[in-house]
């Protein structure tokens, strides 16, 4: 099952809605990525799967202060 690890997006369900409106399910899987990020406070390269939307988040403010947005630790992603 496709879960981000940070942000906690998961599979979405839902109908498909044709012209003729028969309602079939289906699944919304989010976008996620394995994304490569150093901690500092390790000393190392950490591989996440997280979604693209994190992934940029992360880029712009970087890992530590979008965990404490989240309310995340360290801890709880790795």
């Amino acid at each position: 099952m496709a879960k981000c690890k940070v942000s906690g997006k998961r599979p979405q369900h839902g109908n498909n809605r044709p012209w003729s409106r028969k309602a079939t399910r289906r699944i919304w899987q989010p976008n996620v990525q394995q994304f490569l990020v150093f901690v500092p406070e390790l000393g190392k390269n950490v591989r996440l799967r997280i979604s693209a939307r994190s992934m940029r988040s992360i880029a712009r403010i970087g890992l530590k202060e979008y965990l404490r947005k989240q309310g995340l630790t360290l801890q709880d992603v790795l």
